[in-house]
C-alpha cells in the first residue's frame, strides 16, 4: 500500500480502529510470488462473510452516516471489455469521525475494520452496487478519505487490494502530488455526482489492472494508449480550430465530466480518412450536444512548425465546416511540454481513438478505418457507456 496509508495504519492500530495493506508471506502463487503483492488485513474479508453474496449490499452507514454514498459499476476481465461475473469485492471504511468503529455485532476478529464493511459479488453482467456512507479523514492526519477494497476472483489463489479516493477532496490532491497515483484494478479516483441527498460514484473494476504478479494474458493485435479503466490524463494541446481556438485548454480538465473522444494521428496522416472521421465526430458531437466533446490531436513530428500546423488545421476546419469538435496539435507524441507523452500513444499506428467518460477510459480503438461499420462501433460505444447516472446534475462544487 501507499506510504501515507501505512503511516495511518500504524497510528490507528494503536487505537484498534484500522487495518491496511502490507506484504505477507501466506498469500502465495504456486511460483512463490503473491498476486497483488500481498495485503495485510485483507484476510478479514472472510470473517463473517455470508454464504450467499448478492450484487448489491447496504452497510449501516447508509442509514446512520451524515452523507449517503452509492458506488456502482461493473467488473471487467483483464481486457476491460468482457464482464467478469462472480468476483467478490469486500469493502471497509471509516465512519463520520474517521474511525473504523466496531459495534456489538461486529465479529471480534474483524474489529480492526469496524462495522462499515460488506461484500458484493458481480452478477452475470459484471454489475455491483454498494450503498454506504462517505468516509471521513483519519483524525489528526492529513490523509485523504478513502475506501478499501479486497478483490477475490475465481481462479486466483488470493485476494488483492485497491483503494478509492475522492476527486473533490483537497487532501487527495496533496496526497497524489506527494505519493503519485496508483490505479490498482481501475482508477483510484471516485468522481461524485449529487442526486438529491445521495452522492453517486460510478466505478469500473478491471481485474488484474496494475496488480503485481497477476497472470497476464497477451493482448491481441496492436497496443496504443493507456489501459481501459485507467484515467485519461490531462494534457495541453494547441487549439487551432474550434471552441477553444487560440488556447491550450486541457480537454479532460474542462470537459471531462461526461463523454469525450480523443482522436490521435501521429506521423502517418491519411487526410482523406482523417476528414471523414472529423465529419463523423462533428455530427456525433452535434447530436449528443453537451454530453460529448471530441478532439482531434495531430501529433506529426515530421516538419513540425507551430504556425504552419495552425494554418493547416484552420484550413481543414473551414473546408469541412467543423462547428463542434476541436482541431488541436502537439509537436510530437512524446512531447513533454504539452504533456502529450502521458497518453502513451504508439507511434507505429496510424490512429488511436480513446473514449472516456468522467475522465475514465472506457474503450479504445486502434487503426480504425472510417467505414460505416466503424462509425457504428463508435456510436454504440457511446450509447453503451453512458451509465445509469449519466444525466445526473453535477455536484455543487463543480
Amino acid at each position: 500500500m501507499k506510504k501515507s496509508v501505512l503511516i495511518a495504519c500504524v497510528f490507528l492500530i494503536k487505537f484498534v480502529v484500522s487495518s491496511c495493506g502490507q506484504l505477507t508471506t501466506d498469500q502465495k502463487k504456486s511460483d512463490g510470488l503473491p498476486v497483488g503483492g500481498g495485503c495485510e488485513g485483507c484476510e478479514l474479508m472472510y470473517v463473517g462473510m455470508p454464504k450467499e453474496i448478492l450484487s448489491e449490499h447496504t452497510s449501516p452507514g447508509w442509514s446512520e452516516g451524515k452523507q449517503k454514498l452509492l458506488v456502482t459499476g461493473k467488473v471487467y476481465q483483464q481486457d476491460g471489455r468482457t464482464p467478469a461475473p462472480n468476483v467478490i469485492v469486500y469493502y471497509w471504511h471509516t465512519d463520520d469521525r474517521g474511525l473504523y468503529s466496531a459495534q456489538k455485532n461486529t465479529p471480534a476478529a474483524a474489529v480492526r475494520h469496524g462495522h462499515l464493511r460488506g461484500w458484493v459479488k458481480s452478477d452475470p453482467h459484471g454489475h455491483y452496487t454498494i450503498r454506504t456512507s462517505r468516509p471521513a479523514h483519519y483524525p489528526n492526519e492529513e490523509i485523504a478519505a478513502h475506501i478499501h477494497l479486497a478483490i477475490k476472483e475465481p481462479g486466483i489463489a488470493n485476494e488483492y487490494y485497491a483503494d478509492l479516493y475522492f476527486d473533490d477532496d483537497p487532501t487527495y490532491l496533496k496526497h497524489k502530488k506527494t505519493y503519485g497515483k496508483l490505479d490498482r484494478a481501475g482508477t483510484e479516483v471516485l468522481r461524485v455526482l449529487q442526486k438529491e441527498h445521495v452522492q453517486v460514484a460510478e466505478h469500473t473494476i478491471v481485474c488484474g489492472l496494475n496488480i503485481p504478479n497477476y497472470p497476464q494474458k497477451p493482448a491481441p493485435g496492436k497496443s496504443s494508449g493507456l489501459a481501459i479503466g485507467e484515467d485519461q490524463p490531462s494534457f495541453m494541446p494547441f487549439h487551432a480550430f474550434g471552441p477553444d481556438k487560440g488556447t491550450r485548454t486541457c480537454p479532460v480538465c474542462k470537459y471531462g465530466r461526461y463523454h469525450g473522444i480523443v482522436y490521435v494521428v501521429g506521423n502517418q496522416p491519411r487526410w482523406d480518412e482523417i476528414k471523414k472521421w472529423l465529419l463523423f465526430l462533428d455530427e456525433q458531437s452535434a447530436a449528443r450536444k453537451g454530453y460529448l466533446k471530441a478532439y482531434f490531436v495531430y501529433a506529426n513530428a515530421s516538419g513540425y512548425h507551430a504556425d504552419t500546423r495552425q494554418k493547416e488545421l484552420e484550413q481543414i476546419g473551414r473546408e469541412l465546416g467543423i462547428k463542434n469538435i476541436a482541431l488541436t496539435f502537439v509537436p510530437s507524441l512524446t512531447d513533454t511540454d504539452t504533456e502529450m507523452h502521458l497518453n502513451k500513444i504508439n507511434p507505429s499506428v496510424e490512429n488511436t481513438f480513446i473514449v472516456y467518460r468522467h475522465r475514465t477510459i472506457v474503450e479504445k480503438f486502434i487503426d480504425l478505418k472510417p467505414s460505416p461499420e466503424s462509425f457504428q462501433r463508435i456510436a454504440q460505444t457511446l450509447d453503451q457507456t453512458q451509465g445509469e447516472y449519466f444525466h445526473l446534475r453535477e455536484s455543487s462544487h463543480h
